[in-house]
Parts: structure tokens; sequence; C-alpha cells
């Protein structure tokens, strides 16, 4: 095997940092919002909901260094920003709606895997008292 080609499970591979990157927290719902085109940072925040303005800023610099996204900045008073997503980000569209696709079908079962899980380790706490 060639030592140079992309492995995901090298640490020292940089696709190690893309994977991570895609599966953080916040990008696969940051780049969702951004599907059907530029979007302000302040809608943005009220479309993905519970993230921070750092945290959120923190996520678009990343995704636009990473050249997912692009910021495009319109000069006016107040400034308006716009981001938008790059080819490259577009590419990673199919991939998270099929996870997010197979997460929403999934809920009741992994929900009753929970819970059947929660119940038993109760019941082992409970033996052992």
């Amino acid at each position: 095997m060639d030592t140079n080609e992309p492995n995901i499970f090298d640490p020292d591979c940089p696709s190690r940092v893309i994977f991570q990157r895609i599966g953080d927290k916040w990008t696969g719902l940051i780049v969702q919002v951004l599907a059907d085109g530029p979007v302000r940072f302040s809608d943005l925040r009220s479309r993905v909901r519970a993230v921070t303005p750092k945290v959120l800023t923190q996520t678009l610099r990343a995704l636009e260094r990473d050249g997912l996204v692009s910021r495009t900045v319109h000069p006016q008073v107040p400034p308006r920003v716009d981001y938008e997503l790059t080819d490259t980000g577009r590419s990673l569209l199919e991939p998270l709606a099929q996870l997010r696709n197979w997460a929403e079908n999934h809920v009741p079962t992994i929900l009753q895997a929970r819970d059947s899980y929660d119940d038993a380790r109760d019941a082992e706490v409970l033996a052992q008292q």
C-alpha cells in the first residue's frame, strides 16, 4: 500500500482532520442550511438554533479555510455578510442528506435501545445494593 495515500485511520493524515470537521457538532447543520443559497449570519444562526455567535463564527471560519464555504461582504452600511457553499461544500449535501435521513428514520429504534440499556443498568445498580 502506498503510504502517501489518504488513510483516515492514520492520525497524521489530513483526511482525519477533514473527517472530524464534517462530523463536528455544527458543520452538518450549517451545510444543510446553506444548501438553498447564500444566508446572512443572523439568519444562519436562527436556523441552526442553539449555537452561540462565537462558535458559529469559529465554525464558519474553519469551513471557509477548508474551502467548503465562501464569505461575501457587501459594501453597505451596516455591512452585510453572506455565507454560501462552494462546489466542494455542495458535494457534502448528498452524503449529509443520507445521514440525516438515517438519523431521522432510526430515532424510535435508538431511543428504545437507550431506554433498554438504561433500564438494564438501573437494574444492575439496584441488584448490587
